[in-house]
């Protein structure tokens, strides 16, 4: 299972497989290790890596505490960036997020467009990877709330299509 992960506005890629883990940074640095993870108590694991243990407390709204130091973490599942058919029948606004923080490369709609279901609306870079956000349905686009350049946040609504 991958994972695309930011720690601390740090972007990395992060591959589970068994009890090996790999760790890809932004700079390309990769580390490639074994690992066990163990349940300790209500949001907390105890994680060995090749022999030194991590005790990792989850403290809520995208914070972890890792051996007493905090870490802002946004965890992203690239699994659930795919459409899903319920979204397609959507009925009403609905609105187009930022999957990750990234910076908007081009906006391909404006307000008052019609579009189709699948038809870009905009593009993202992030982690050195450009994503089209799509329409998750056909309608008109009713806001465009990121301009080209901008810098976002995953969750940051770009597009709203009624």
């Amino acid at each position: 299972m991958t994972y695309e992960i930011v720690i601390d506005d740090r972007f990395a890629r992060l591959s589970l497989d068994g009890d090996r883990f790999r760790y890809r940074r932004e700079n390309g640095e990769n580390i490639d290790l074994n690992f066990s993870l163990a349940a300790a108590g209500p949001n907390i694991a105890s994680i060995l890596i090749d022999g030194r243990s991590y005790t990792v407390v989850l403290l809520g709204d995208g914070e972890v505490s890792v051996n007493g130091r905090v870490f802002r973490v946004d965890v992203f599942d690239p699994r659930n960036m795919r459409g899903r058919k319920t979204a397609a029948v959507s009925e009403g606004r609905q609105a187009v997020a930022a999957p990750m923080p990234g910076r908007v490369i081009r906006v391909l709609v404006e307000a008052g467009q019609k579009v189709e279901s699948g038809q870009g609306l905009i593009v993202v870079e992030a982690m050195k990877m450009q994503n089209e956000m799509k329409s998750p349905r056909p309608g008109r686009v009713a806001e465009v709330k990121a301009a080209a350049g901008a810098t976002v946040s995953a969750g940051d609504v770009l597009i709203v299509i009624e």
